[in-house]
């Protein structure tokens, strides 16, 4: 199985990173003031948007919220793990876990907050019925994306995986590929940006957000009903032990909150679905 972690090299960036953990960040009990400080790590899109509606709920509990981005799937979770900050919010489930595996983290989910459809849009084809033989849609090459984006694909009728192969399906497990689909891997980050190149792309949510994609254009979407729309819940990650930290808990609440629900429904019109 091609590994998001292998293709890049991070298993040995993670190796030093982790190896060099003991820098002094911010924690979650440190003061500002008479405030409580954290410091939590997120991609730009959506989950920093999100934050910073948070950030005036949390203020009203004096609780500073200091967020920091990240473009990337690996440094908040090593940044997470040492200490350097005190939570991300980035990720879903099987990627989590698929890290911890990875790289010997002990991080663990606090709160599932949202769901983001994965779609497939248009490259250089707009739509399913031109696609010609031998067209090349890139997936994502991280282990647990990879699987999403094939489900997705088949669901579309374009391929048929193994009737196991489930969410580790790599293209390995297709069975059937009647218009012999070129299944190209790619860094999950870079798809959006490699969109013009190719026939087709099933692009995260977070990045078709960044990149200006609405789900509404796009030629095929997950099911909102679907198994991959529970499993694939983006959470609040803290390093094991930090679960009830007071801030952790504070910040877990204002996410699930009423008013970050509708923040999602209004900003995002589908792209990011609240969960809770």
């Amino acid at each position: 199985m091609k590994k998001f972690l292998t293709i890049l090299g991070t298993a040995v960036l993670s190796a030093v990173l982790l190896a060099g953990c003991g820098g002094s960040g911010d924690s979650a009990d440190s003061g500002k003031g008479d405030a409580a400080v954290i410091t939590v790590g997120a991609s730009p899109a959506p989950h920093a948007e999100i934050l910073e509606a948070v950030k005036p709920i949390l203020a009203e509990k004096n609780i500073d919220l200091q967020i920091k981005e990240f473009n990337d799937y690996i440094l908040p979770n090593t940044a997470t793990e040492c200490g350097e900050i005190d939570a991300n919010y980035f990720q879903h489930g099987p990627y989590l876990e698929d890290f911890n595996n990875e790289n010997g983290t002990h991080l663990v989910s606090v709160a599932a907050i949202h769901y983001e459809p994965f779609g497939l849009y248009a490259g250089k084809v707009a739509a399913l019925d031109e696609l010609g033989d031998g067209a090349t849609i890139a997936v994502p090459n991280d282990g647990t994306n990879e699987a999403r984006a094939l489900m997705l694909l088949e669901a579309q009728g374009l391929i048929t995986l193994k009737e196991d192969a489930g969410f580790t399906a790599t293209k390995l497990d297709i069975v059937d590929n009647p218009k012999n689909i070129n299944i190209q891997e790619m860094e999950a980050a870079q798809i959006a940006r490699a969109l013009a190149d190719v026939d087709m792309a099933v692009i995260n949510g977070n990045y078709a957000i960044e990149a200006g994609l609405k789900v509404s254009d796009a030629v095929a979407v997950e099911d909102k009903d679907s198994e991959a729309a529970q499993t694939y819940a983006n959470v609040l990650v803290v390093k094991e032990g930090n679960e009830n930290n007071e801030a952790v808990q504070a910040l877990a609440e204002a996410l699930q909150s009423d008013e970050i629900k509708k923040f999602m429904e209004d900003k995002y019109a589908g792209a990011v679905v609240p969960i809770f």
